[in-house]
């Protein structure tokens, strides 16, 4: 379990805040050699952050010795040389409604402090912990010009010297909500090896696991002296607490799991999945050509461009009838539509094209089940049979009343599961990464193609874990357990 320090280039600077042994100066720091044996988080900050100056060269050094650093010489660098975060279309919104609301338009520029990702306008909570993902440092002043669009002109980061009495107040509030380790007491006289991060959303529909496996994660990581928590997307400005990250919510790109990954990866902790499994996992047209050049048994298939749409007959020509229309980053079945004629495929093409201007047509291969290998590095955890749902082409029918209803289920002895299915399972899995996947085959006369690889595969409490019970849930913890002792070391 790692231990909180705070650098400041002068104890003194300390004098507003609560009395604390988590305290010490950049020079301190910088020659105290013991240190390095440690597992720290290190707040830095010194008021000089540019190169070379005392307060560059801790968090450099901080990296070098194996710490946990914020703000990281990544960050240090891309904010002194201007390459910062751009806001999506979503962000942009809510920070030109805020500046219409300010009633300033003589004003080219607005100013917002931020603290550990939060702020004290609520309306910006989002934007701010938005920056503070891409970069992540202490106490930030952001420069907004007074436009609808792209409104961030600079941002840089403020020393406690720059900070007024009431933001004194404010960093402090963030600073206990980011690493309650600084005051409080310790959760047991036994400190556990480990911190683990484990991201779900509890709104979730569709989640990867459900509670009671949420729980098992829980229950036997205690039991391993990991100190594993649940965390939410409100949660992730306490990342850098911990030493490594389990995502247990839908992935996709451009969304929390993927930028929560990318910075998760970037304070070197471990973390599954990894960004470039979710990149990999993610889109199904990456996996199409990636497949296909492999050599990997898939079904036909064919891309689909909305600037260069080829006729029904074309492709019904190619793949058969009827044929599958999906939109690149589907899952749980959503995006997905069957066409037998013109008609059907123009109507789905209209749908569709609202998402995305690039579509998978594949041929149908109608099965009553498809198989989920689940594999750990490169290792066969599990196997399942998902039937399709009762009177649908597909396991999961989403109705028009909102409503999802689901296939049965069956878990499978890895030695029972046909041969070539493995086979094709592994060396699927393998052109991914090292990861946590669960890959997604049909299984036709004697042979299999694989449909997809997911990068965030489904473990439900009585489903997955039919066969291996406590064991799957302790097989990926020791994962953790594994490559956390590997960076130690």
């Amino acid at each position: 379990m790692q231990s909180t320090l705070i650098l400041l280039d002068s104890v003194t600077q300390w004098k507003p805040y609560y009395e604390t042994e988590t305290i010490t100066t950049a020079a301190d720091y910088l020659q105290n050699e013991d240190l390095s044996n440690k597992p720290l988080l290190v707040i830095n900050l010194c008021e000089k952050l540019n190169y070379h100056s005392e307060g560059y060269y801790c968090s450099l050094l901080a990296q070098a010795r194996g710490h946990k650093v914020l703000p990281d010489v990544d960050v240090l660098n891309r904010i002194e040389s201007g390459a910062i975060a751009r806001l999506d279309d979503s962000l942009q919104k809510i920070t030109y409604r805020w500046i219409q609301s300010l009633n300033q338009p003589e004003q080219e520029l607005i100013t917002l402090d931020i603290y550990f990702g939060t702020c004290n306008i609520p309306e910006m909570n989002k934007v701010a912990r938005f920056i503070f993902e891409h970069l992540p440092c202490p106490v930030l002043r952001v420069f907004f010009a007074n436009r609808p669009k792209n409104q961030i002109e600079t941002i840089k980061p403020l020393s406690l010297n720059e900070l007024s009495d009431e933001q004194q107040d404010l960093f402090a509030q963030a600073l206990d909500n980011f690493s309650k380790k600084v005051w409080r007491q310790p959760r047991s006289h036994k400190s556990a090896r480990f911190d683990l991060a484990i991201l779900h959303d509890p709104t979730e529909q569709l989640p990867p696991s459900n509670r009671a496996a949420l729980s098992k994660f829980l229950s036997q990581a205690k039991k391993m002296n990991i100190n594993a928590e649940l965390i939410t997307e409100d949660d992730t400005i306490r990342l850098l607490e911990f030493d490594a990250l389990f995502i247990r919510q839908t992935t996709a790109l451009n969304h929390i799991t993927y930028r929560l990954a990318q910075q998760a990866r970037q304070a070197d902790m471990v973390v599954i999945d990894d960004p470039l499994s979710i990149i990999r996992c993610t889109n199904k047209v990456y996996l199409k050509e990636l497949l296909e050049r492999e050599g990997v048994p898939t079904p036909k298939s064919k891309l689909i461009f909305k600037n260069n749409l080829i006729s029904f007959n074309d492709i019904e020509a190619c793949l058969g009838n009827p044929i599958i229309l999906k939109v690149p980053d589907g899952s749980f079945s959503v995006g997905m539509h069957k066409v037998k004629n013109e008609a059907e495929y123009l109507k789905a093409l209209d749908v569709l094209s609202e998402k995305t201007s690039v579509f998978l047509a594949q041929e149908f291969m109608p099965t009553s089940f498809d198989w989920r290998i689940g594999l750990l590095n490169g290792e066969v955890l599990y196997a399942c049979k998902y039937f399709m749902a009762r009177g649908h082409w597909q396991i999961y029918n989403h109705q028009d009343n909102g409503k999802t209803k689901s296939g049965a289920y069956e878990a499978v002895p890895i030695a029972k599961v046909p041969k070539h299915v493995i086979r094709n399972a592994v060396k699927a899995a393998s052109l991914i990464g090292k990861g946590l996947y669960g890959v997604d085959l049909k299984e036709l006369e004697g042979r299999s193609v694989v449909i997809e690889v997911n990068d965030n595969p489904s473990i439900d409490q009585g489903v997955e874990d039919a066969i291996l019970g406590d064991e799957l849930y302790r097989l990926i913890l020791r994962e953790f357990l594994y490559r956390l002792e590997q960076k130690r070391r």
